[in-house]
């Protein structure tokens, strides 16, 4: 089996969201499976200063855009064993940002990432690297499916090639002006219902959805509300269609990163049978932050500041938590108004709530390893990352019932001691509120606690088992095209 993996974003070497951690650890764990795995990713600014070494394959690629053809040379460096063939091409790609500013995404995404999608297509070809499966992710590497169909049809290479598309984040869809279509290479018989017409605008991902051979997203739970009105994005309609080809699997976390037995970044390495010393890790960050040392829980975040993320939640019941005792902390940028509501809760709060705004991988760390209760309100989250970290270090879940989150965590009965976590429903400051309630009841038992920490730590989400589901659609579109 030759997997293709074509994504926007790979951590470390580039990140903006989950997506770039899915693009590290998946092809990672496939390779330990016995696939033969490749990424293909832009060769952006930061790749260049992620301090890797990129060397020349000494090859060159042939792409037409916008009536023009562009030569885009094909570097290589090299992740967990798996190489990484980077396109280069500086106008596109040598930017500060990979998809946008602070102020809004780059005027030409609908090219820069057309150019990407054929550029990867013809990098498989020049370096004679030919995939049974072209694994594609989000909008951004949709429309590979749809030049497979409309511009690669009659090429003998991709003749028996399939392709297997992942929705990371139904939100986020690539929707441009319907004049792009020609100057993308690909006919005016796209644009109508059935194709990539969407509001008299033309959407990648809807492309992607329908010329794809199979499609999955990151949990069971976010399969199915994305054929719902309420969150398909004005996509349910196509989903539902398509819904024998559509499937749920679940995101892993890798261990051999997160592992507080090992991290180097946190204060005080412990395993389960040592909740003495995380208890030092949460002394440690709350004197680190400025925040008062206390036998309250300590609460955190570490998040994109979105709407999506619900944190109005966290902000409206702010004064309620800290008079239960709760102190918080927050990593995270994102959307100006929601850096400034915490930045005021700052203020107000002084020495219960601290908010950092920006992103560092050894705060984050400690934050997961010093906090006891890690917040995720989400409106909708398709799997989230964060309340599986949390889990491996004994931080316990406070989670709305949604996506990813109702998959992975489950409320923690107090009687039985099953459960891992805190959930609650209604996306209301009143329902939050009862789950804290709850949290905070449960906290203030030691032995029920301990109980609850340990539980979460033995928590399996490891990658291995997700890609051995992805292997299964891998072979269903292996045999499809007539491959063994």
């Amino acid at each position: 089996m030759k997997v293709a993996f074509c994504t926007s974003e790979c951590a470390p070497l580039v990140k903006v969201g989950g997506l770039a951690d899915v693009s590290e650890a998946l092809p990672k764990a496939l390779k330990k499976e016995g696939i033969e795995v490749a990424i293909f990713l832009p060769l952006y600014r930061r790749v260049k200063e992620s301090g890797f070494p990129i060397e020349s394959t000494g090859l060159k690629v042939k792409v037409p855009i916008k009536g023009e053809v562009i030569t885009a040379p094909i570097k290589k460096t090299v992740l967990h064993g798996v190489p990484v063939y980077l396109v280069e091409y500086d106008p596109y790609f040598d930017r500060e940002h990979p998809y946008g500013t602070p102020y809004g995404d780059y005027p030409d995404n609908a090219y820069r990432f057309a150019f990407f999608s054929l550029a990867a297509c013809e990098a498989m070809k020049a370096l004679c690297y030919k995939p049974d499966v072209i694994h594609v992710n989000d909008w951004e590497t949709a429309l590979i499916p749809v030049y497979l169909k409309h511009y690669y049809f009659t090429d003998s290479f991709f003749l028996n090639t399939g392709t297997l598309l992942t929705i990371h984040n139904l939100a986020y869809q690539g929707v441009f002006p319907k004049d792009v279509l020609p100057e993308i290479n690909l006919p005016w018989e796209l644009f109508h219902i059935d194709g990539l017409e969407f509001y008299g605008n033309i959407n990648y991902l809807k492309g992607g959805i329908i010329f794809s051979d199979l499609i999955n997203t990151v949990s069971p739970t976010y399969a199915k509300e994305i054929q719902t009105e309420k969150y398909g994005y004005g996509l349910d309609g196509v989903l539902r269609k398509r819904r024998d080809s559509l499937y749920g699997v679940l995101n892993g976390i890798d261990y051999d990163e997160w592992d507080p037995e090992k991290d180097r970044r946190i204060y005080v390495n412990y395993g389960k049978g040592e909740l003495d010393k995380k208890r030092q890790n949460k002394v440690k960050l709350m004197e680190e932050l400025g925040l008062e040392v206390h036998d309250g829980p300590l609460a955190g975040t570490v998040s994109r500041l979105a709407e999506q993320k619900g944190l109005d939640l966290v902000h409206a019941v702010m004064g309620d938590l800290v008079g239960m005792g709760v102190s918080y902390v927050l990593l995270g940028s994102g959307e100006k108004r929601y850096q400034d509501m915490f930045l005021e809760l700052n203020e107000r709060y002084r020495g219960r709530v601290k908010a950092v705004i920006g992103f560092d991988d050894t705060l984050a760390a400690r934050i997961y390893a010093g906090c006891d209760l890690f917040l995720m309100p989400s409106r909708y989250e398709p799997c989230g990352l964060g309340q599986m970290i949390a889990l491996r270090y004994g931080t316990i879940p406070v989670v709305r019932k949604t996506g990813g989150l109702a998959d992975t965590i489950k409320e923690f009965d107090p009687e039985t001691c099953q459960g891992n976590g805190f959930v609650f429903e209604e996306f209301s400051p009143k329902d939050f509120l009862d789950a804290m309630s709850r949290a905070v009841k449960v906290y203030r038992d030691e032995e029920k606690w301990a109980v609850l920490v340990r539980k979460g730590m033995e928590c399996d989400f490891s990658w291995e088992k997700s890609a051995r589901e992805y292997i299964k659609l891998y072979d269903k579109i292996k045999s499809s095209k007539g491959g063994e």
